[in-house]
């Protein structure tokens, strides 16, 4: 079983991502995706990245494209990616995939796909740690769950944003590779990482989830898919649609609401969802300090 990175030639954070990647571990070269060389990591056993001409969020079934040409299957998959904004804030993120409502940007509608809540945590704590030690100026947080493709198996993007100048940057594509591999070197897959931290799902906040960023970044616990107060407004978030969060956050314990987010009738309607399916509500209180 493998752990995939995948990049696209045309995005330009992708692609230095990579060439940090490239730099700091050994590959060898195993085969060709899109006329584009497959490497498979020397240093840590498992690790294939494979690159695509189209943009990633479009490219819909890649996990199974991938073991039917050449004949890898993979068990995670890690896009490595720009993200834009309309501020051009320079940002370092991580999120997970799927749709809410509409598939607007790749994906299907109202389909959420695999999380990596325990891997995904730890890479922001990976990456706040060496962006603050390379003095970097980026905001390093979370994203809500947006945005395809579609797969069929856990899956995270980690990017660099959020406007042309800084994906063309390689310091803070250098720090995103740096993060991955000191990820992949101590936790390979979600179930490499300790059992006894709280996977929970977060309901509330605006699309760069700074309550949940500030929370796994002092206690122990990991967000699976994240869900923001305008999707909430938008009439998107039924019980189906929460549990079918809760499904796809691979050992989800329970919602953890950004309360200072949401409206009253907000929390106390989502509260009724979780008391009807017996799904346990948490506060930052039931978490331990790191």
């Amino acid at each position: 079983m493998t752990v995939l990175i995948i990049s696209s030639n045309e995005d330009p954070a992708g692609t230095n991502i990579k060439k940090g990647l490239l730099e700091q571990l050994d590959w060898g070269e195993i085969d060709t995706f899109y006329n584009n060389p497959v490497y498979r990591s020397t240093t840590i056993e498992n690790v294939v990245m494979a690159s695509i001409n189209d943009r990633t969020i479009h490219h819909e079934n890649i996990d199974k494209e991938i073991e039917k040409q050449i004949g890898i299957k993979p068990k995670e998959v890690i896009f490595i990616s720009r993200h834009s904004s309309k501020t051009g804030q320079p940002t370092l993120t991580t999120h997970p995939i799927g749709n809410y409502g509409e598939a607007q940007f790749g994906g299907k509608k109202r389909t959420l796909i695999p999380s990596l809540p325990r891997v995904m945590t730890q890479l922001l704590r990976e990456i706040k740690k060496n962006a603050s030690e390379a003095e970097l100026y980026h905001e390093v947080c979370f994203e809500v769950t947006h945005h395809g493709p579609f797969l069929s198996i856990p899956t995270l993007y980690v990017e660099v944003g959020s406007n042309n100048e800084e994906w063309k940057k390689t310091k803070p594509a250098s720090i995103i590779a740096k993060s991955v591999v000191h990820l992949l070197n101590n936790f390979l897959y979600e179930k490499d990482l300790p059992k006894e931290i709280p996977v929970i799902v977060g309901v509330g906040g605006g699309h760069y989830a700074p309550r949940f960023t500030d929370v796994i970044l002092e206690k122990n616990v990991a967000f699976g898919h994240m869900i923001p107060t305008y999707q909430i407004q938008a009439g998107n978030i039924d019980e189906a649609t929460l549990q079918q969060a809760i499904d796809k956050t691979p050992n989800s314990q329970g919602v953890y609401f950004h309360r200072k987010a949401l409206k009253k009738s907000q929390i106390t309607n989502y509260k009724k969802m979780c008391i009807e399916h017996d799904i346990p509500v948490f506060s930052s209180k039931d978490f331990s300090n790191l």
